[in-house]
C-alpha cells in the first residue's frame, strides 16, 4: 500500500487512460502485454496505478496500441502538453535508443532545472528593470568626464 502512495495521482490516471485505450482497440490485457513485451502481471499492476512504467514500457505499449507515444508521455506526467518547443526536446531524449532509461531522466532532470533557472533569471531581469531610474544619456557634443578626446575622435589633430 505505501508503495502505491510514492507513485501518485498521475500514474493512476495513466492506468486508466492506458485500459481505455486497450478497451477502445479490442484488446485484452494479455494479448497487449504480449504485443509489448512486457508480462500480464506488469501490466496490470500499470493499469491499476501500482506501477510506474519506464519510457521504454510506455513506447512499447503505445507501439501495440497504435497511438501516439506523445500521448501516453503526456498522460504520464513525462510531457507537458502546453509547450511545443519543450516536448520536442523530451521526445528527442526519451526516443533515443541509446541512453538507458536512468540516464533519459537525468537528462530530462538537467533540462527542466536549467529551463527553471533561465526563467528565475528572466524575472529577476524584468523586475530589476522596472526598478531602475532612466537616466539621460550625457551631451554627445562633449566629451565624458576623464575621456581622453584624443580617443574620443580619433581624426583631429590629424
Amino acid at each position: 500500500m505505501a508503495k502505491k502512495l510514492n507513485v501518485g495521482l498521475t500514474v493512476e490516471t495513466l492506468g486508466g487512460y492506458l485500459r481505455e485505450q486497450r478497451d477502445a482497440a479490442g484488446m485484452s490485457l494479455r494479448q497487449l502485454a504480449e504485443q509489448a513485451g512486457v508480462s500480464n502481471p506488469y501490466l496490470s499492476q500499470i493499469e491499476r496505478g501500482l506501477r510506474k512504467p519506464s519510457a521504454e514500457v510506455l513506447q512499447q505499449l503505445a507501439k501495440a496500441l497504435r497511438i501516439s507515444a506523445e500521448q501516453i508521455y503526456v498522460q504520464a506526467g513525462i510531457l507537458k502538453p502546453d509547450d511545443d518547443q519543450v516536448r520536442s526536446v523530451e521526445l528527442a531524449v526519451l526516443s533515443d535508443p541509446v541512453l538507458t532509461a536512468r540516464q533519459k531522466q537525468a537528462l530530462l532532470a538537467v533540462y527542466h532545472s536549467f529551463r527553471a533557472e533561465a526563467a528565475v533569471d528572466e524575472d529577476t531581469d524584468a523586475s530589476s528593470s522596472e526598478d531602475q531610474v532612466p537616466t539621460s544619456p550625457p551631451d554627445a557634443g562633449a566629451p565624458a568626464q576623464g575621456d581622453d578626446p584624443a580617443l574620443t575622435n580619433p581624426t583631429e589633430g590629424n
